[in-house]
């Protein structure tokens, strides 16, 4: 008799060191079921399914709690080659594919068949022939089912993305007794009819028997393509659902859910408007992994504007793309006056800082002190801290002291003196000498990125509480990027949230989770009420 369930994950906890990212999590999938496993970035999806293909960085950090069943029985699963013997394949988000090599070459790689010759019956198997025949026998049948009629022999190099995805798919779909397929996040990277194609294709290997978990943000897939759903939340498991029974909106809700109290609290304040600070028309970023698609937006003088969405979703491209950290396009104002694109220095001059996401590739000089960081931007743009002697200027070391033993009490830096080298210092201290070193500045304009990651709650709430006061007392306008979706809620007048390069709503604070999950997922609240609830 078959076994219920194809896969059962049972209680599984994993933890590193003394934090805990998966708590008690259980899935269950059955044979030929679509099974969708959703929740934000940080709820634990990628680490459960490193536990289900048994990956090194699971083993190598103390193993996990909990049971891996297949078919009902017990599966060790000690390596992704373990997995596929064992019938479990995963279609990428990144391509696992070699350039150079064919369509064929690539679908039968590692199961190639060959057949003897004299050569191989003299010195060894090593040297029979490849049966390109039967290989692309099999490549084209694996393609066939996937709807792709390329021919088997095109190099995957210069391949369409959207192409290179179903081949993926085709490889999987090739090695023989699969019994269940991860598709992470396989649409990222497709046009509209290519995902429509693509969940017609899953739902004929469904069909087939196999199973499917299908991980993805896109809440409309998940209605036109899962049989059942399990929704993670901060590690843990917050729902389990059948499609039938649930709908977008629930579905958005039970992603974001509310996430404990508010780091700090701010007075609330009627929606900002009046003079515009920045005005940004159809920018256009090419930062890798961080598109922006042609966003429009205005930030109001005086406000505190939270950009939030998804990891990849272009939120993080918005500030480095104005600041010509990378190629962009489009028009932005500051203040009523133009700025110029694809120049740095212009920038800082027109009275934008910048905290970087990445504090210690770009924000930080390690190797430098505490003072040095803080007064670096400001000396080389504005020419502060120096003293002029004629033609030379030299550092005003008195002066760069008593600032940076300023920022340090202000911001509650923790060091033994302004001399001591950045990089000795903890991460949410690193955080704070990177906000010191934008208000030395003096800025009128502040973009943060990212400005709690990795850093303790104490020291979040000191960060925030920092902006907060930057904002009310000296009334700076402040763009604060962020994946942490109840720190944009807590301090920010509006949030605009993007998805897939592009803005899908610009939402009030004390919208509902549903909206948030909604907009989050690339679907403007207010048009999918207007087209009633649907089913998932």
């Amino acid at each position: 008799m078959s076994a219920e369930y194809v896969l059962e994950m049972k209680n599984i906890t994993k933890r590193y060191g003394e934090n805990t990212v998966l708590s008690d999590v259980s899935l269950a999938v059955r044979p030929g079921e679509i099974h969708a496993l959703l929740g934000e970035n940080g709820a634990g999806k990628s680490t459960l399914m490193n536990v289900l293909f048994g990956m090194p960085v699971i083993h190598s950090t103390g193993g996990f709690e909990g049971q891996v069943l297949l078919d009902g029985e017990d599966a060790h699963v000690m390596s992704p080659h373990d997995a596929m013997r064992k019938g479990i394949g995963m279609v990428h988000q990144e391509f696992m594919l070699l350039p150079g090599f064919t369509v064929t070459e690539n679908i039968k790689l590692n199961r190639e068949i060959t057949t003897p010759n004299f050569f191989s019956r003299l010195m060894g198997k090593n040297l029979k022939t490849l049966d390109m025949d039967s290989m692309s026998s099999d490549a084209r049948k694996a393609l066939d089912s996937v709807g792709m009629s390329i021919d088997e022999y095109t190099r995957i190099q210069g391949m369409p993305v959207g192409y290179m995805q179903f081949v993926e798919i085709a490889r999987e779909i090739d090695k023989r007794g699969v019994k269940l397929l991860v598709f992470d996040e396989p649409t990222a990277v497709l046009t509209e009819s290519e995902a429509t194609q693509l969940i017609s294709v899953m739902k004929q290997i469904a069909a087939s028997g196999i199973a499917i978990i299908f991980i993805t943000h896109r809440l409309d897939e998940v209605a036109a393509a899962a049989n059942s759903i399990t929704i993670l939340r901060d590690g843990k498991l917050a729902a389990v659902r059948d499609a039938k029974q649930t709908t977008i909106t629930d579905l958005a809700e039970l992603m974001i859910g509310r996430k404990g109290e508010a780091v700090v609290e701010a007075d609330g304040r009627p929606a900002p408007q009046g003079n515009i600070a920045m005005k940004i028309r159809d920018l256009h970023v090419d930062m890798p992994g961080e598109e922006v698609k042609g966003i429009s937006l205005d930030v109001y003088e005086g406000e505190i504007l939270g950009v939030g969405g998804l990891a990849g979703q272009g939120k993080l491209g918005i500030s480095n793309g104005i600041m010509s950290l990378y190629d962009a396009s489009g028009e932005v104002e500051l203040f009523g006056e133009k700025l110029q694109m694809g120049n740095a220095g212009y920038a800082l001059n027109s009275g934008i800082a910048m905290v970087s996401e990445d504090r210690k590739g770009v924000g930080l000089l390690l190797d430098q002190s505490i003072e040095d960081n803080i007064a670096f931007t400001a000396m080389q743009i504005h020419g502060d801290f120096l003293t002029k002697l004629g033609p030379i200027s030299l550092r005003n070391s008195k002066r760069v002291r008593m600032v940076a033993e300023q920022m340090i009490k202000d911001l509650d830096i923790r060091c033994f003196s302004p001399t001591q080298h950045t990089g000795t210092l903890s991460g949410g201290n690193q955080q704070k000498v990177c906000i010191a070193r934008a208000l030395a500045m003096k800025p009128r304009f502040l973009f943060v990125s990212e400005p709690t990651r990795g850093i303790d709650i104490g020291a979040k709430k000191l960060v925030l509480e920092t902006l907060l006061k930057l904002n009310r007392e000296q009334g700076m306008t402040i763009v604060m990027i962020s994946s942490e979706l109840q720190e944009l809620r807590s301090i920010s007048d509006r949030i605009a949230i993007i998805s897939e390069g592009k803005l899908v709503d610009v939402l009030s604070p004390d919208a509902s989770d549903a909206d948030f999950g909604l907009a989050m997922s690339g679907i403007k609240p207010s048009e999918h009420k207007e087209k009633g609830e649907g089913q998932a």
